[in-house]
């Protein structure tokens, strides 16, 4: 398989997630003090929203690369 077709592929699966899944959360975590052994960290919880648009995007962009041939090398 090409990095072309692989790439293809990769859009439409990344595309078709954002379009299931909608956003993703991750938790970061900050230290906010150290007090000798003692340690205080916080916990945020961030979560991304993924636009309806951009997984659209991605996976006609995929679906695209599968279908356009490539340019052809001329010898």
């Amino acid at each position: 398989m090409n990095t072309i077709k692989f790439a293809a592929i990769a859009l439409i699966v990344a595309g078709a997630l954002s379009l299931f899944y909608g956003a993703f959360t991750y938790t970061s975590e900050t230290h906010r003090a150290h007090l000798g052994a003692l340690e205080l960290t916080l916990k945020d919880r961030k979560t991304v929203h993924i636009p309806i648009w951009a997984g659209v995007a991605a996976v006609v962009a995929g679906g695209l690369l599968l279908v356009v041939p490539g340019s052809r090398r001329r010898v």
